[in-house]
């Protein structure tokens, strides 16, 4: 079921069209909420690029969450025309940062972007997102894309995005659901924002329940395709590894917190959207995906060479998955992609398989603590 649902999703994602941005007269007032935890490298450069907007200057605000950093960096933040708000928590998360500055913050504001300390908008973003809300969105969800594709694990993980950014944001559009929340280049209402997330206590994958709680209350999540914002991707093995545990623990935490309400939600309520995002929690991820439908149809095609035993239905049954998984990911990889840099990089895929599948076994605790990726580390 789960290569059948990602194939539909990606061929829908054909289909989907730009919005035509009409440049609109009336301009929101953005807070542009970016929490950096120890990311003294890439922070102040952040910060300056921020402030590159095409977009009236007193309609926004750079407000920076400065979590852990050094002295020096919090002196350069201090001399630019930027919001600077210092937090110490016992135990830091992303959620805590940004109720915090929304607690604090003297002025008012209609839309609140969350960006992560590393990422650099295109120069018309906040353009782009004052029409969508004018429009008469309360959520959208921007283009993350990769900054750097410097390495192997860089362009997996770079090709990874683009296709959920196809399949659960492009895909999900067209077919009439909300788009997925990716924790960063998001923008909400504010008022709506800062009611939501007073109430989520998440360590990790805050943007997952806020997806629960926003599908929950019927209210759709819109998608910008051409509102671009540049992420920088892991770069080494041990830095995926603590990634992608953060992320598995977060699916296990949120599909066990809402299975219960998410049938009822279907089944008494109609609520497809609410349904959705719980049947994303029972998806393995994209590398785990294609490593195990490949593993298992392995197996069933050995067993009649090896212990001489046939089992034509189900042999059958994992060929039709493992072929549909992979039209699936041709159709959702972006055409760039299609390069001799990321035929190199897929010999490092059967390694990610196998970190992801140990790292099953590596899980507890993992949603207990704050795992930090560190960034600014980019190498040619």
């Amino acid at each position: 079921m789960s290569s059948l649902y990602i194939f539909v999703f990606a061929f829908a994602g054909h289909f989907y069209k730009n919005r035509r941005v009409s440049y609109s007269k009336v301009q929101n007032r953005i807070a542009v909420l970016i929490p950096a935890y120890k990311e003294d490298t890439v922070i102040v450069e952040v910060a300056k690029m921020a402030l590159e907007q095409k977009y009236p200057t007193e309609y926004f605000d750079v407000v920076i969450i400065a979590d852990s950093l050094k002295k020096q960096t919090i002196a350069a933040l201090n001399e630019l025309p930027i919001i600077l708000t210092e937090v110490s928590f016992k135990r830091s998360t992303k959620s805590k940062a940004l109720n915090f500055a929304m607690d604090n913050l003297s002025k008012s504001y209609d839309v609140a972007l969350v960006l992560d300390a590393d990422n650099i908008m295109e120069p018309e973003f906040l353009v782009k997102i004052n029409d969508a809300f004018q429009k008469g969105n309360q959520i959208v969800q921007g283009h993350r894309k990769a900054k750097n594709l410097n390495t192997s694990f860089a362009i997996l993980d770079a090709a990874s995005e683009e296709i959920n950014n196809h399949i659960f944001r492009k895909g999900h559009r067209v077919l009439g659901l909300s788009s997925g929340l990716i924790g960063s280049g998001m923008a909400f209402n504010y008022n709506l924002f800062k009611s939501m997330m007073a109430s989520v206590k998440a360590i990790g994958g805050f943007d997952k329940e806020l997806e629960f709680k926003f599908a929950m209350n019927k209210i759709e999540i819109e998608y910008l395709q051409d509102a671009i914002v540049l992420d920088e991707k892991i770069q080494k093995s041990s830095d995926f590894s603590n990634q992608r545990r953060r992320w598995l623990s977060t699916q296990f935490v949120y599909l066990q917190k809402y299975f219960g309400s998410g049938c009822k939600e279907l089944f008494l309520k109609g609520n497809i959207n609410f349904f959705d995002k719980l049947w994303q929690m029972l998806i393995p991820p994209r590398i785990l995906l294609i490593g195990l439908t490949f593993f298992i149809s392995l197996i069933y095609f050995a067993l009649p060479f090896i212990f001489n035993m046939e089992y034509p239905s189900l042999t059958n049954f994992w060929y039709f998955n493992l072929l549909i998984t992979v039209i699936a990911f041709v159709l959702a990889l972006p055409r760039s992609f299609y390069n001799l840099q990321t035929l190199k990089a897929l010999i490092s895929l059967p390694s990610a398989f196998i970190r992801m599948a140990l790292l099953l076994f590596k899980l507890k605790g993992a949603n207990k603590k704050f795992i930090h990726t560190v960034h600014g580390t980019i190498k040619n």
